[in-house]
C-alpha cells in the first residue's frame, strides 16, 4: 500500500478512562505459586521479564461497549463538538459484548447518535486504532464527513483470570506456561477520539500520513479468543520488529521529515520493557523521546497508542508545534506508522 497523505485531517481531541481496580504483578503471581514451583520458575519472573508492576482490570460485568462509552462521553465534553455533528463513530476494540452486533452499534445506541452517523467495527487486533484514524481521515478528506469519533474500550479480566486458573490445573506444563504467558501482561483500559477537518479545528493538531506494512506469514504466532490467549513471544518480537524496521525505513523515505532527530515524542504501542528496549535499539530511536506507561497499564491492546497519547498531552510530554509520532504492531504481523503535527 502507497502512503496515505491528509490535507485536511487534524485530532480535536482524545480522552481515556481507567478502571479503578489495579492488580500488581505480585497479585498474579501470588495465583500461580504451585505451578511456578512445579516449573522451577522463581518469583518475580513476571516483572523480571516484563517490567510490568500492575495492570488495571474494569469490573467483570463491565462490558467493551459500556467503558468505550464512558470514554466517548468524556472526549465529547472536551471537544464540544455537538452529536449531531459526528458522521461516523469507529469502534477497534478488541474485547466485545457479542459476536454481533457491533460494539459501534452498541455504542452509537448509548450516545443517541444521529441515523446520519455510520457506525461499524475494525478489528485488526493492537493496530486497530491507528487504521481506524486513518479510515476516518480518508473519509474527512475526500469530504464525506466533518467529524469522527473513535471509540476502544478493552477488558482484560476474563482471559487473564481464565489463564490462571488454567495454569493452576494438575496437568498444565512448562509449555503451556510460556505460551500463554504473554496473557499475563494484558491491562483494561477505555479510550476515544475525535478527528475533524483541519479547518473547523479549535487545536489544529493535523494528521500529515501514514504508512503500513504486512508480514503475515507470521499470522498465527499469535492467536486470541475470549478466554485464551496463545503467543511465541520470543517470535512476535523478533519479527515484529523486525517488520517495524521495514515500516520505518518506508516512512523514513516517503513521509516528511521522518528521523529520530526531526520526530519530537514516540506514541507507541507498548508490551514490555523488552520489546521497547529492542525496538528502541533496532530504529534508532531515542529512549528519552518514549512516552511510556507499560510499567503500570501493560498491555492494553489497541487502547494503548490512544491512551498513550492522551496521557502525553494530559502530562505536557507533548505540545504544541512537537513532532509526534504513532507506532503499532499488531498481531498478523501489521505494522503502521503516523505523522502528526501537535
Amino acid at each position: 500500500m502507497k502512503p496515505i497523505f491528509f490535507n485536511n485531517v487534524a485530532i480535536e481531541a482524545v480522552a481515556c478512562v481507567l478502571p479503578l481496580t489495579v492488580v500488581t504483578t505480585d497479585d498474579i503471581e501470588s495465583q500461580l505459586v504451585e505451578p511456578m514451583s512445579r516449573f522451577g520458575l522463581k518469583p518475580g519472573l513476571l516483572q523480571g521479564l516484563t517490567g510490568i508492576r500492575e495492570r488495571r482490570f474494569w469490573d467483570a460485568d463491565q462490558q467493551a461497549s459500556d467503558v468505550a462509552t464512558l470514554a466517548a462521553e468524556k472526549v465529547l465534553e472536551k471537544s464540544g463538538v455537538p452529536r449531531d455533528a459526528i458522521g461516523c463513530l469507529i469502534s477497534t476494540s478488541v474485547s466485545k459484548d457479542y459476536i454481533e452486533p457491533s460494539v459501534a452499534s452498541l455504542v452509537h445506541g448509548n450516545l443517541e447518535l444521529a441515523d446520519h452517523c455510520v457506525n461499524y467495527d475494525i478489528g485488526n487486533a493492537c493496530l486497530g486504532f491507528v487504521n481506524a484514524m486513518s479510515s476516518v481521515g480518508l473519509m474527512i478528506d475526500n469530504g464525506f464527513i466533518d467529524y469522527g469519533l473513535i471509540v476502544d474500550g478493552e477488558n482484560s479480566r476474563e482471559v487473564v483470570e481464565t489463564t490462571i486458573e488454567r495454569l493452576n490445573q494438575p496437568d498444565s506444563t512448562p509449555e503451556s506456561f510460556r505460551d500463554q504467558f504473554a496473557t499475563l501482561t494484558l491491562g483494561s483500559g477505555a479510550v476515544a477520539m475525535i478527528l475533524c477537518r483541519k479547518d473547523l479545528s479549535t487545536f489544529n493538531h493535523q494528521i500529515n500520513g501514514s504508512v503500513t506494512r504486512a508480514s503475515t506469514r507470521h499470522c498465527r504466532l499469535c492467536l486470541g479468543q475470549r478466554d485464551y490467549m496463545t503467543a511465541d513471544a520470543s517470535k512476535v518480537l523478533i519479527f515484529g520488529v523486525e517488520l517495524a524496521k521495514k515500516t520505518w525505513d518506508y516512512a523514513g523515505s516517503t513521509l516528511a521529515h521522518w528521523s529520530d532527530a526531526e520526530i519530537d515524542a514516540y506514541i507507541p504501542h507498548q508490551v514490555s520493557r523488552r520489546n521497547m528496549d529492542v525496538l528502541t535499539e533496532k530504529l534508532g530511536l531515542t529512549p528519552e523521546k518514549h512516552h511510556l506507561n507499560f510499567p503500570t497499564l501493560g498491555n492494553i491492546g489497541p487502547a494503548a497508542v490512544p491512551i498513550t497519547l492522551s496521557q502525553a498531552e494530559d502530562s505536557g510530554r507533548i505540545r504544541a508545534g512537537h513532532h509526534v509520532a504513532l507506532m503499532g504492531i499488531g498481531s498478523g504481523l501489521n505494522c503502521s506508522m503516523m505523522s502528526v503535527s501537535w
